[in-house]
């Protein structure tokens, strides 16, 4: 029996990787998948980026537009749209669920068009968009319908508890959400003054969860099988989703799986840790090219490393290497 369903796609246990911005790259969603992660959200998407850049001609300022891809073995994913104004949200969905617009790669189209409510960076929140719709729950709902109207794709929304301690209002601005037309609610449960402090309060999901009859997915602090386990008990949520509890350890879905299957699960040994780190670096270099994924790799290999005997020194090595290959011996001196 799944836990919810997504457009054709049934999701046993409710396992959602976050869309974290800089982090969750192809190779990184990948990584998770193999190792359990149900259902994948991409990085942040800007709807006015997306819908700008189709004026241009210069392949070289084509730089959104990627991100809004997606090729069939990724599915089922989510495109997350992040922006204020109805009109572009809108018009950036549509071009999203059609795969007609200019710079696109990918072969398919997402399964779910996700709209960003619970970003807390200041660049994001400081033009009114991300966490600051919490305070514009009018405003939020019009994004939802405008979306809604403008493409046939269910579309979901992820949100926090609030904007601070004095203005709670999750299972409220949820409410909003799901009579605009959200098929989906992730919450996560901390205000957005906390940014990412501990600890969540599973509290507000579980009222969010009564508030709506849509699914709902609970977030935050998930960094083991009992935590999601206990979001789970406490919350009667329909998912959760795992962000900073998957850095470095892509295994927490195989990890929570199995206790909800009443299976024994087996942590990797080091030696499969830095294997696996491997793999991805070359498919970040595949994506991206050396340079770039030389770059963005180190502070993968920082969380892959993590307790690891002589780890502190590698991360030294780590952060000034060029190469691959000088990355690579780097970490065969850490088995």
């Amino acid at each position: 029996m799944s836990r919810i369903k997504i457009g054709k796609y049934e999701l046993r246990h409710g396992l959602f990787l976050a869309p974290l911005a800089g982090v969750s790259d192809r190779a990184f969603r990948d990584i998770c998948r193999r190792h359990g992660a149900e259902y994948t959200v991409s990085e942040m998407v800007s709807a006015k980026a997306l819908c700008y850049e189709q004026a241009t001609k210069k392949a070289e300022k084509i730089r959104t537009a990627p991100l809004a891809s997606v090729y069939g073995y990724e599915l089922p994913m989510a495109i997350q749209l992040f922006g204020s104004e109805p009109e572009f949200m809108a018009r950036a969905a549509s071009l999203i669920e059609s795969g007609n617009y200019l710079g696109r790669e990918g072969d398919a189209v997402p399964v779910a068009i996700d709209i960003n409510m619970g970003c807390p960076v200041h660049k994001v929140v400081g033009n009114g968009e991300g966490s600051a719709l919490m305070k514009k729950p009018k405003l939020a709902g019009e994004i939802v319908r405008a979306v809604v109207n403008a493409v046939k794709l269910p579309v979901t929304v992820k949100i926090r508890a609030g904007w601070d301690e004095n203005s709670i209002n999750a299972p409220e601005f949820a409410k909003v959400l799901e009579d605009a037309g959200a098929s989906l609610i992730t919450v996560h449960g901390r205000t957005r003054s906390r940014m990412y402090a501990p600890s969540s309060d599973n509290r507000v999901i579980a009222a969010v969860k009564k508030s709506v009859s849509v699914p709902v997915v609970g977030n935050g602090d998930i960094y083991s099988a009992e935590d999601a386990l206990k979001m789970f008990e406490e919350t009667e949520c329909d998912g959760v989703m795992v962000a900073r509890g998957a850095l470095g350890n892509p295994w927490i879905f195989e990890e929570i799986g199995a206790r909800l299957e009443g299976r024994e699960y087996r942590a990797p040994d080091s030696g499969e840790r830095l294997a696996e780190a491997l793999v991805q670096i070359e498919q970040m270099i595949e994506e991206k090219g050396e340079f770039v994924a030389i770059a963005e790799s180190r502070k993968h290999l920082s969380w892959y490393t993590k307790g690891m005997q002589g780890a502190a020194g590698a991360r030294l090595a780590i952060n000034s290497a060029k190469s691959f290959e000088e990355m690579k011996k780097i970490l065969e001196g850490l088995r």
